[in-house]
């Protein structure tokens, strides 16, 4: 599967990032894979990669560039050690709600400039922080997101003004969410919020809980990763941007 690494100008430095062209001539739907906290590593490339064989050229930008360059974490490891735990936590904040926008943006443009990417509609799955973006995303730009997977999402329902599901009534592509069992990111409550907020904007959604599988479930290299809820999302990706996306 062909890979490249591109810079992505945004207006607050640059981001890096890995694309994947399918095999063929194209023209390929365009696709933007969010990722969580730990960054750009092995497992996210071959997650990434996966989704291009579906026919997508997906982009993998380095959501957390404004960090700079530091040392990787263990995802195993980093959530039980303090000391990682808050230096994750420091990382994450510098991606503020509306810098993230701006960053979307400029992805969107980087995916566009491609050739042979049909890029007027863009598919945008997202994991854990990556989930809540692409949700955040669907209401900030709707003329140029065509489809949305947050997978265990979290912050898809707060108490602040800048709560994804506030946005709900400017959404126009469809979504999905697959839900954690037993995760305070996204519990019951936060559910039953998301649904009706979703039901009264008229948004074509699902919210699927997955049973026994918990935060982190789709993500290959962490601990909570759990085959099946695993395979299920895949599914679920491959059905709504298959339903979704523009092809040649």
């Amino acid at each position: 599967m062909p890979a490249f690494d591109l810079s992505i100008a945004t207006p607050d430095g640059t981001a890096a990032a890995r694309a994947f062209r399918p095999e063929g001539p194209g023209p390929f739907p365009a696709a933007l894979f969010l990722i969580d906290a730990f960054g750009l590593r092995t497992a996210i490339f071959e997650m990434a990669e996966r989704l291009s064989r579906l026919g997508y050229f997906v982009l993998v930008p380095n959501l957390l560039y404004r960090a700079g360059d530091f040392a990787p974490f263990d995802p195993k490891s980093a959530f039980g050690d303090e000391a990682e735990r808050a230096r994750l936590m420091g990382i994450m904040k510098q991606l503020d709600p509306a810098g993230a926008m701006r960053d979307m943006a400029a992805y969107f443009d980087a995916l566009a400039a491609q050739p042979g990417v049909l890029a007027s509609k863009v598919g945008c799955v997202g994991y854990c922080m990556g989930g809540r973006l692409a949700f955040t995303a669907a209401a900030a730009m709707p003329d140029r997101v065509g489809a949305v997977c947050s997978i265990h999402g979290g912050g898809l329902v707060t108490d602040q003004e800048s709560s994804p599901h506030l946005g709900a009534s400017r959404i126009r592509a469809p979504l999905y969410f697959g839900v954690a069992d037993d995760d305070q990111g996204c519990t019951p409550q936060h559910q039953a919020t998301l649904v009706s907020t979703l039901a009264a904007a008229k948004v074509h959604y699902q919210v699927e809980l997955n049973p026994g599988a918990h935060h982190g479930y789709a993500v290959l290299d962490v601990p909570a990763y759990h085959p099946e809820a695993a395979e299920r999302h895949w599914a679920r990706v491959a059905s709504l941007f298959g339903e979704a996306l523009p092809r040649g």
